[in-house]
C-alpha cells in the first residue's frame, strides 16, 4: 500500500475525555460497521456492562432499520429541542442495551452548525457518565460530524475488510486521526475475513503502511470471520447474538469485547 495524498490534518478535535466511549468508524461504507456496533453493544451487555448504542451517522442512520426498531424519539427530536438526549435513549427489548436512534434518510442532520454539533457531543459525554460503555456508530469517512463526535472517544475501532479501497480508506482515517491526536487509542477490526489467517494478513497490510508512513502501530482489536449467519440476522432484523449466538461471527465479537474489557483494567 502506498501513502495516498490526503487533506490537511483534522482540526478542532478535543483531547480524550470519554474513557468509556467506544467510537466505531471506517474509512468507507459497506464494511459492516453498523452491524458490528449493534453486536458489540449486545456483547458488552452480555458481559455485564450497562451499555448505550448511539447512532452517530447523522446523515444515513440505520441502526433502527437493522433491528426493526421504531423508537418513540430519535436524534431528530433531540436536535429540534423536543426531548433531551437522555429522554431519547430507549431500551431495546430482549438485549438489555439502550439505543439513541438517528433519523434514517435525513441528510439535514449532517448539516448541523458546528456549535450545535459540539453541544450534542458534550451532551453525549455527560450522558455517558450514566453508562459503563457507550458505543457510537459513526458515519463512514472523516467528515466534520465524524471527527467532532468521535474525537473525545476513549477507544476508536476502525473497521475494515480485505478490499483495497477499504484498506486505503481505513488508512486515511487512521492517518488523519493520529495526526490530530497522537495519543488516540486506535484499534483495527478486520471484518468478513475468510479465515483468521486471512484476517491477520489484512491487518498486516494496514499495519505495514502505518509503520512505514506514520511510524505508528495501531493494535489489532480482533478478526471477525465471514459468516452467513450475519446476513441472516440482518435480513430478519434480529441481533446476531439472539438469533445465532454460537455462530463464528458472534464468538469473534465476544472475543473482541473480552479483550477490550481486559485492556481497560
Amino acid at each position: 500500500m502506498t501513502d495516498p495524498v490526503f487533506p490537511a490534518a483534522l482540526k478542532n478535535v478535543r483531547p480524550l475525555r470519554g474513557a468509556n466511549v467506544i467510537a466505531v468508524a471506517s474509512g468507507k461504507g459497506g464494511v459492516g460497521k453498523t452491524w458490528f456496533s449493534i453486536t458489540l453493544s449486545h456483547a458488552l451487555t452480555k458481559a455485564g456492562m450497562n451499555t448505550l448504542l448511539f447512532d452517530g451517522d447523522l446523515g444515513l442512520a440505520n441502526v433502527d432499520i437493522q433491528l426493526g426498531f421504531s423508537p418513540k424519539n430519535d436524534l431528530g427530536a433531540v436536535i429540534n429541542g423536543e426531548v433531551t438526549l437522555a429522554k431519547a435513549a430507549q431500551r431495546f427489548p430482549d438485549t438489555g442495551f439502550d439505543i439513541i436512534a438517528g433519523r434514517s434518510g435525513s441528510g439535514t442532520l449532517a448539516q448541523l452548525p458546528s456549535q450545535r454539533l459540539s453541544s450534542l457531543r458534550n451532551d453525549l459525554l455527560e450522558l455517558a457518565k450514566s453508562y459503563d460503555r457507550v458505543v457510537m456508530d459513526m458515519g463512514a469517512g472523516v467528515d466534520r460530524t465524524v471527527r467532532t463526535l468521535s474525537g473525545p472517544a476513549g477507544t476508536t475501532l476502525v473497521v475494515t475488510t480485505d478490499e483495497p479501497t477499504s484498506l486505503t480508506d481505513a488508512y486515511a482515517f487512521i492517518k488523519l486521526t493520529h495526526a490530530t491526536n497522537p495519543s488516540a487509542d486506535l484499534r483495527i477490526v478486520v471484518n468478513m475475513a475468510q479465515s483468521v489467517k486471512d484476517g491477520e494478513r489484512t491487518y498486516g497490510t494496514i499495519l505495514k503502511a502505518c509503520q512505514n508512513f506514520l511510524k505508528y502501530k495501531p493494535a489489532l482489536a480482533g478478526i471477525i470471520r465471514r459468516d452467513l449467519k450475519v446476513r441472516d440476522a440482518i435480513r430478519n432484523q434480529t441481533p446476531l447474538l439472539t438469533r445465532s449466538p454460537a455462530s463464528d461471527a458472534a464468538r469473534d465479537v465476544e472475543a473482541i469485547v473480552q479483550r477490550l474489557l481486559a485492556s481497560a483494567k
